[in-house]
């Protein structure tokens, strides 16, 4: 028998992965864990518990497969026992090696609906401060191997689950596919004419929702702070939308600064026209990773942040830090960006958060060893 006729014999060897939805970042999440078996044995089925069915949801999530559960939020509240039975049949049809689950409520119903290991990826805090999350985790502890997006995270669940091995509870980095965001982001005069902005003006931009979470009040407050200090007609760009939205307007107009803050709205793809600022500033009080600060990276753009969840893991240059709130240093970290001539490739997207990196990181995690090798046996 040849090879090729040894392959036709040999049973196909597939990995589960399962998504609450793939609104917001959740599609290119699961595209960053469909491709780290790109090039392996195994073939990967992606199955979304929410979201009508999508054929550009299909080519986004990068696998061999795509299954559309269709569930809405309202039906996936409670025991889930329609969504249990559904993994359950899923899971039987074919012979998976393991489930990568993102999110508590995928991985409730993966653990719940197999007998599957099951590596679940958390990408928020706070997921395993409940008491009865602690104790399903602990039920199954044997096939559950927990990833957090950052090291902040991780160590927000190694918190709530001191009995754990330090191997079960790991940091895979969110990562992005450098060269596929740099081809859809425009150039800096295109993203200018578009957001109507002046070709000529020094930029702060500003990306996310516009909520206490995100605190854009800092933001308006630090610029205020370093106008004097900028380059005449300096201008802040906050792309987004929210409740917050006519305080904040309220806020500059009390500064006044109203003439040089623009309020963008919501942008579709905001992330390809990230060329159009100078510094990308993020304020957030509890980011649990920061991906919009790899896109601005990606468009390098110099980057500024809130020393606080996984941000400092992402920038890692103290110069660029400041305090969650602190307005007086976000407006010197402002005044100082303004002046000094960054090098080319000051604020590249480092290795760990690119595709190969996570590839590299996956595959040599203790408990993906341990689990890879325990199948082929």
């Amino acid at each position: 028998m040849t090879t090729s006729d040894q392959a036709c014999y040999e049973p196909q060897r597939w990995v589960l992965q399962f998504c609450h939805g793939y609104d917001g970042p959740f599609l290119d999440c699961a595209r960053q864990y469909a491709v780290l078996f790109k090039g392996t044995p195994y073939k990967v089925c992606t199955v979304y518990l929410t979201g009508e069915p999508s054929a550009e949801v299909e080519r986004g999530s990068a696998s061999d497969e795509v299954i559309f559960l269709d569930y809405s939020s309202a039906q996936v509240r409670g025991l889930k026992l329609g969504a249990i039975r559904d993994f359950r049949r899923i899971a039987a049809s074919r012979d998976y090696a393991l489930c990568i689950a993102h999110r508590f409520k995928p991985i409730y119903v993966a653990l719940l609906g197999s007998s599957l290991t099951v590596i679940g990826v958390h990408h928020a805090f706070g997921d395993y401060k409940r008491r009865s999350r602690q104790l399903f985790a602990n039920f199954f502890r044997k096939r559950l191997v927990l990833l957090g997006v950052s090291n902040a995270v991780r160590d927000d669940m190694r918190a709530c689950l001191p009995a754990w091995p330090a191997e079960r509870i790991e940091t895979l980095y969110n990562r992005i596919d450098v060269e596929a965001v740099q081809a859809e982001q425009v150039s800096r005069e295109a993203a200018r004419e578009l957001l109507g902005l002046p070709p000529d003006a020094w930029v702060v931009g500003n990306v996310g929702r516009l909520h206490p979470d995100k605190d854009q009040a800092t933001l308006i407050r630090g610029f205020a702070l370093a106008l004097r200090q900028l380059p005449a007609g300096s201008l802040l760009a906050i792309m987004g939308s929210g409740r917050l939205e006519a305080q904040l307007k309220t806020l500059a107009a009390e500064l006044g600064v109203s003439e040089a803050v623009r309020f963008l709205g919501q942008v579709p793809s905001g992330r390809r026209y990230f060329k159009a600022f100078d510094v990308f500033a993020l304020t957030s009080d509890h980011e649990p990773f920061g991906m919009v600060l790899l896109e601005a990276m990606a468009a390098g753009v110099t980057v500024l942040a809130s020393n606080c969840g996984g941000a400092p893991e992402v920038v890692g240059e103290p110069e660029a830090l400041f305090a969650l709130g602190d307005d007086a240093t976000l407006a010197s970290r402002l005044s100082a960006a303004s002046t000094i001539e960054w090098r080319e490739g000051e604020h590249a997207v480092k290795g760990c958060f690119t595709d190969a990196g996570a590839y590299a990181r996956f595959w040599s995690l203790p408990s993906v060893v341990c689990l890879m090798q325990t199948r082929k046996s």
